[in-house]
């Protein structure tokens, strides 16, 4: 059927004009950091507007609260070094250790390519959710390991990767090895890197848009900048990175406080 080839096209041309650059096994680290930069940025001058900008400000989730520039340097720098002194030597380890096969000739039928992220997603925001739920509820871990990433109660879209070594290192692994063990094609994964990235950041973004995902996708099954900007202000509730199922079973799902609750505070 036509829409199983939909996809070759695209593929055929990334493997005749970007065969060196997408072979590479630093290819994946450019993706990951090239899209949080450029989803982040937005936002970030979004923050630094402010009223200026009233059609965006009117959905700031934390008005009172507002990211400045030397925030947004010092966590920009906290990705940036990780990077540079963390993941990267991961990767040249890695091309000694676990080689990346050949890229494949074929690229994924449509079908495969959403059933294979939405899988991904859900194993990764399932791994997630336990990690998360362990390191708040266990002292030391919370100290040594998850709190650098609460120094903020009002997130923003820089502090999404904001984390400590251990805690990069951990999403890391299960970003690199989910989409091998569920047999993702390449194509895949990259889209998996850039939707997750993009989902994290605007789960840190601090506005509750009307057009973002949780706003989009019905039924309240994603939780969205509101859940996670929660979580920032009630530690103890909003476990899950991506999805609300996790929180609504286990009964850690809160709502997101109003405005005038949060003036009034």
């Amino acid at each position: 059927m036509l829409y199983h080839r939909f996809l070759q096209p695209f593929w055929d041309y990334l493997l005749f004009h970007y065969m060196p650059l997408i072979s590479s096994p630093f290819f994946p680290v450019l993706l990951a950091f090239s899209s949080y930069f450029f989803f982040s940025l937005p936002f970030a001058v979004l923050d630094l507007l402010g009223e200026k900008v009233p059609l965006f400000h009117q959905y700031k989730i934390q008005p009172n609260r507002k990211p400045t520039l030397k925030m947004m340097g010092d966590n920009f720098m906290v990705a940036f070094y990780n990077h540079i002194f963390f993941v990267l030597p991961a990767v040249i380890i890695s091309i000694f250790i676990m080689p990346a096969p050949p890229l494949p000739r074929d690229a994924p039928t449509v079908y495969e390519l959403f059933i294979d992220m939405l899988a991904v997603l859900l194993l990764f925001d399932t791994q997630y959710f336990i990690w998360h739920f362990m390191h708040h509820k266990h002292p030391q871990l919370y100290r040594w390991i998850h709190a650098v990433h609460h120094e903020y109660i009002a997130p923003f879209s820089w502090s999404s990767e904001r984390l400590s070594i251990p805690e990069l290192m951990t999403v890391g692994f299960w970003s690199n090895r989910d989409p091998v063990l569920l047999n993702c094609h390449p194509l895949t994964t990259w889209c998996i890197t850039v939707f997750s990235i993009w989902m994290s950041v605007e789960d840190h973004i601090g506005y509750d848009l009307p057009w973002t995902l949780n706003r989009l996708v019905p039924l309240g099954l994603l939780g969205g900048a509101p859940a996670h900007d929660m979580h920032h202000q009630r530690p103890s509730t909003n476990y899950a990175p991506f999805f609300s199922h996790w929180d609504r079973i286990f009964g850690t799902a809160a709502p997101l406080k109003k405005k005038n609750e949060l003036k009034s505070k």
